[in-house]
């Protein structure tokens, strides 16, 4: 009917009602005529290719394909806009640390928004980011912390989550069972290898949800393309200063509106905000109303649980808990630009 918004996550409701596929089981099935022996370059322009949607034939699968590339840049890593350049199979590590994928732990969260629980939540160690008020600093900040779980591991207990048995039908486990895969830190950026690898195995039709701070590279990106069905991401600050401030990233907003632009062209998209004090000017009001201006069509999540962790008493005007009458002033701008709350 005219004057009615579509729904900002209908193929993901479609997913959960069977009536579509998760991308990353469409990657499964795009057959692609490559040999994966072949230079970096060519690789890449035969992903391109596949992902325009170039009718090919081949016994290679476009989710093959992009497991290949993305071992390729371990070598010479720039999976995030730091572009360390570090060869990471030879154990040197770049500024997140990250060596080897640590699952520092994977369960059904019940916590993430109304439309994603019960979500099976896998936290990596190590980010990407160095924010002075993380909640999650005893992982983000400790690369090494957590548990190797191989990825075939890994796949059988995404597919127990979801109540599906080694032959592939669902069974009642008695208890809550996954709707989705939600691949989270620290940051699941430097472990994308891993996370292809993981779904390669995987044959559940569950929406991959990317739950991410968004600093990746393009490359990074693409390979994320097709696979990906919900980017849940944090849309920090409004500004470079403060996110060099407070998380030590440079270029922010650069990398950060133009991942966005991409991820709402590749999926459905939920943008977190977290509201901090004494930010609603510098950082709220011009990040809610840069979304509203360019992402048409997708939830927004106005977060008001700010708390003084990690290092965040080092700094006056984060110091102390975000105030009501702030929050307030936060999801009052945010209905002003008419953008759609989760709830």
């Amino acid at each position: 009917m005219d004057g009615m918004k579509k729904d900002p996550l209908l193929r993901y409701w479609q997913i959960l009602d069977g009536e579509a596929e998760a991308r990353y089981l469409l990657s499964k099935r795009i057959m692609v005529d490559v040999d994966l022996r072949q230079d970096t370059e060519s690789l890449w322009e035969i992903h391109a290719s596949a992902m325009s949607n170039e009718m090919q034939a081949g016994k290679t699968s476009l989710l093959n394909l992009k497991m290949e590339l993305a071992r390729r840049m371990l070598n010479d890593c720039a999976f995030c806009e730091r572009t360390c350049h570090v060869d990471r199979n030879s154990g040197l590590a770049g500024h997140c640390g990250v060596l080897e994928p640590k699952v520092s732990s994977e369960f059904l969260h019940m916590g993430e928004e109304p439309e994603l629980t019960p979500s099976h939540t896998i936290f990596f160690s190590g980010c990407t980011f160095d924010c002075v008020y993380c909640q999650n600093h005893d992982i983000s900040t400790d690369p090494m912390s957590g548990r190797t779980i191989p990825p075939e591991l890994l796949s059988e207990r995404i597919e127990q989550r979801a109540g599906i048995t080694m032959g592939g039908s669902r069974h009642d486990v008695g208890h809550p069972r996954s709707v989705n895969v939600n691949w989270v830190g620290g940051d699941p950026t430097p472990n994308l290898p891993f996370i292809l690898e993981t779904l390669s195995r995987c044959e559940a039709n569950l929406p991959q949800i990317w739950n991410s701070n968004m600093y990746l590279t393009r490359q990074a990106m693409q390979l994320l393309d097709g696979v990906i069905d919900v980017y849940l991401t944090d849309f920090k600050y409004g500004n470079d200063e403060c996110a060099k401030r407070l998380s030590n990233v440079d270029q922010y907003m650069a990398v950060i509106k133009r991942n966005h632009l991409l991820a709402r062209n590749q999926a459905e998209v939920i943008v977190r905000h977290l509201v901090l004090p004494s930010h609603i000017e510098c950082c709220t009001r011009p990040a809610l109303t840069w979304i509203a201006e360019n992402l048409d069509g997708v939830k927004v999540n106005v977060m008001g649980q700010y708390r003084p962790a990690h290092k965040a008493r080092r700094f006056d005007e984060i110091s102390c808990p975000l105030s009501l009458s702030e929050y307030n002033i936060a999801v009052g701008i945010a209905q002003g630009l008419g953008l759609d709350l989760c709830d």
